[in-house]
């Protein structure tokens, strides 16, 4: 019977790419800065900011902070039509490092669709830097995270890197869930980009050469969506140098963000981040994506299809939903070590629940929802 052969291929395929991303991941080499380390590298870093009064203050504390030289990085933020404090507030800070530019003053009368690529392309051309570094207005780094960055750079000789992005300050079983999730997309980064299967990013940790943001004309060709200043434009360098990628498996290289606090906006996010699949230019990235989603609406539909096939239905159920426990077990656990997030592994079963439901819900409204509000901005 069909529905039990999909079970079958699915359910095979689970494994098989899970098990593909833990191989991977382990086969990463832990970067470590060398001891003798001496930067010479000017970096810029840019961060894109909309109505971030609250969390801008501790982010650009943690990055003026950094032991990397400071005569050899600048800090530019490039703010998006703020509607709250947050340009006063960088414009009050005194360190000649650190500029505010604003969107407004380069985009007088031009319709934009995409304000986040735009403030990122603003911060790039005024940028000084050989290597430009992308994080958010609302992530904390640690000391050493742009030496991280810059000496796995010299050293590598990477055109594209992405680093790691983790949660903290979890307060309840949604928030703790959430983590999980991001850790697992952590594990997919650094395995697909490894096994050089996959190329995936998070926007809040990436690093590139500037001229090779010129070079592959920087958003042009996909600056007609909202969302993609991270993987659309990873894969565009990809398509150019596939073998320049690189991922950064180091704990000084992680930035640290907060879980979305409620419903709204976590979906909200999740929309904005899936509106850029249909664009993907890797059609490996889209059918793993779909298998994914796949297995996961067939572990629901043989709930539900129990009555009527009765026992038979109801073992593919139990082994389906076991597999997907034990694969994903493993898999986070080992992600969950190299962050030092053991403590999320208590959340695991009760989350396992939530992400079957998340991957199928966010996977059909993805189709057909083409509409979110995000930073008090409705984007279609």
């Amino acid at each position: 019977m069909i529905v039990y052969l999909a079970s079958i291929i699915l359910s095979l395929f689970y494994i098989y790419i899970i098990w593909r991303y833990i191989i991977e991941w382990d086969k990463i080499d832990l970067f470590k800065i060398p001891s003798n380390y001496t930067p010479s590298t000017f970096v810029s870093i840019i961060i894109p900011a909309r109505n971030e009064a609250e969390n801008i203050p501790k982010c650009l504390n943690s990055i003026l902070q950094q032991t990397y030289p400071s005569e050899l990085f600048e800090v530019i933020v490039v703010d998006d039509h703020s509607e709250d404090e947050t340009a006063q507030i960088v414009e009050d800070i005194e360190n000649q490092q650190l500029k505010l530019l604003r969107v407004a003053d380069f985009t007088k009368g031009e319709e934009l669709q995409s304000f986040k690529k735009k403030a990122i392309e603003i911060g790039v051309l005024n940028a000084k830097g050989q290597l430009i570094v992308t994080t958010d207005a609302d992530c904390i780094a640690g000391q050493n995270w742009l030496k991280a960055i810059v000496s796995f750079y010299e050293i590598n000789k990477s055109k594209f890197i992405a680093s790691p992005v983790n949660f903290q300050n979890e307060r309840n079983l949604f928030e703790r869930f959430q983590s999980l999730d991001f850790l697992g997309m952590m594990g997919v980064t650094g395995g697909g980009i490894q096994g050089k299967f996959m190329n995936m990013c998070n926007g809040a940790n990436l690093a590139y050469e500037k001229k090779v943001f010129e070079e592959v004309n920087g958003f042009e060709g996909i600056d007609h969506l909202a969302s993609g200043d991270d993987m659309l434009f990873m894969q565009k360098v990809a398509q150019r140098y596939p073998n320049g990628i690189g991922f950064l498996k180091n704990q000084d290289a992680v930035v640290y963000t907060r879980a979305q606090p409620t419903f709204r906006s976590f979906f909200n996010q999740r929309i904005r981040w899936s509106s850029k699949t249909a664009a993907y230019k890797e059609w490996k990235v889209n059918f793993i994506l779909l298998m994914v989603f796949l297995f996961c609406c067939n572990i629901i539909l043989s709930l539900f299809l129990i009555p009527v096939f009765g026992f038979a239905m109801l073992l593919v159920f139990v082994l389906q939903l076991l597999i997907k426990i034990i694969m994903d077990y493993f898999f986070l656990g080992k992600i969950a070590a190299f962050f030092n997030r053991n403590d999320l592994m208590g959340s695991f079963l009760p989350a396992q629940f939530i992400h079957i439901g998340y991957i199928v819900t966010i996977g059909f409204l993805s189709v057909f929802v083409k509409k979110y509000t995000w930073k008090g901005r409705k984007t279609s």
